[in-house]
């Protein structure tokens, strides 16, 4: 219709003055809707309803808010740490932030080797700094139970059980601001009563906790 109308304007003897300026810019509008005479409304709805075209919508969805695919967003250092860690089998649930603050510095401008050490008792620890840690940071902390070296002894399709007074744990430490593992530890940890002064067996159940958090490991855990 509104080509039609801009066309009926481009009638003979409009040449001269303000006329003919008119009718040359009208023109210009006038070529492309010739070119798109056949793309009408009913067309296009057509394109909607096809579930072969570009342009279709399946009835109660939405379409995208862009024609362009989502640009990933990357990984904050906090998410980065947790899903490299959890790769390496270390039990997500044992995670906790530590932050770095000042005092916790040496001498020598480091955070403190002390500071690493777990509060548990410990009958044996090797721990591997990798890298100094200096403030500003904040650690993302792991451990995961292993069945330690006698396993490599036992046949491959043997479960790994834990000991009856003691376990043994690896660690890692995660920087937010290096964004890599800064540190690695391997311990023994010993059940430890505390009324009887004395080593001891915690029971069935606590080492079925350790068990499945093992298995977790391999594949094998259960929620």
């Amino acid at each position: 219709m509104y080509c039609s109308a801009i066309n009926g304007l481009l009638r003979p003897g409009w040449r001269t003055g303000r006329d003919a300026a008119l009718q040359i810019a009208r023109s210009r509008i006038a070529l492309p809707c010739a070119r798109y005479s056949s793309f009408t409304i009913e067309t296009l709805q057509k394109k909607f309803r096809d579930p072969s075209s570009p342009y279709h919508i399946a009835p109660g969805t939405q379409g995208p808010d862009s024609p362009d695919p989502p640009v990933e967003e990357p990984l904050s250092p906090e998410e980065e740490g947790r899903t490299k860690l959890a790769e390496l089998g270390y039990d997500p649930e044992s995670f906790w932030e530590q932050k770095v603050v000042w005092g916790d510095h040496d001498a020598f401008q480091h955070v403190n080797n002390v500071r690493y050490c777990v509060s548990l008792i410990l009958k044996s620890i090797s721990i591997d700094y990798k890298v100094p840690v200096t403030f500003p940071d904040t650690l993302l902390v792991a451990h995961k139970p292993h069945p330690g070296p006698a396993a490599r002894n036992r046949e491959p399709k043997t479960p790994a059980r834990p000991a009856k007074t003691h376990f043994f744990m690896a660690g890692a430490i995660w920087s937010y601001a290096q964004r890599r593992i800064v540190t690695e530890s391997d311990s023994v940890l010993v059940w430890y009563d505390y009324d009887r002064l004395t080593k001891c067996d915690p029971g069935e159940e606590v080492k079925a906790a350790i068990q499945r958090r093992m298995n977790l490991r391999s594949g094998e855990g259960t929620q």
